[in-house]
């Protein structure tokens, strides 16, 4: 079977990561550089990532998306009671031009090559949601500033939280019977 077929078919959503295993940089670059290569409308690249690998802003930003998800922090912590980024010890902030009709999908095409790519090189992922509502905060408004991102120009469209899983590989999910149609 040809290998990108392969990965396709293989690659499963993480939802358990080993917190202290970090990609390499030599990974997370070549990671982003499939990233810059995702279809994009009309080829303007209207997307930027933002690499997140420092922890004190992975930890707030999990906190942040717990919050708009509803899942309360604990008082007595002021860490969520639920890791939205299930361990990861690192994401990618995948961001689109806010004016940009096609944002959402030129930023899905981005989320979809980094989650391949990532496959391809042995490490996990998951696209977690909620990116827009935090960068839409004004904690989150500052942390794009702080990156040299102009948060009244781009929004978030996901995150591709990345590591490696601390678990087995989950078999995939039967495909549903009535998913392809075709016209002849």
């Amino acid at each position: 079977m040809n290998s990108t077929i392969q990965d396709i078919l293989e690659r499963r959503s993480c939802r358990r990561f080993d917190p202290e295993r970090m990609p390499t940089e030599e990974q997370i670059n070549q990671i982003l550089e499939c990233g810059k290569y995702a279809a994009n409308g009309c080829g303007f690249q209207n997307t930027k990532m933002l690499v997140i690998t420092n922890r004190e802003v992975r930890d707030q930003i999990s906190r942040m998306n717990a919050e708009i998800w509803g899942k309360n922090a604990d008082p007595n912590i002021g860490k969520p009671v639920f890791d939205p980024f299930y361990g990861a010890p690192m994401m990618i902030a995948v961001l689109a031009k806010k004016d940009w009709r096609n944002a959402p999908y030129d930023g899905a095409l981005v989320m979809g090559n980094l989650m391949l790519a990532a496959h391809a090189l042995g490490i996990d992922s998951i696209w977690i949601h909620r990116a827009k509502e935090e960068f839409e905060t004004e904690e989150g408004r500052e942390i794009l500033r702080q990156a040299g991102i102009n948060p009244d120009e781009w929004e978030g469209v996901g995150h591709c939280a990345l590591g490696f899983r601390n678990h087995d590989i989950p078999a995939p999910r039967q495909r549903k019977p009535d998913f392809v149609h075709w016209l002849r």
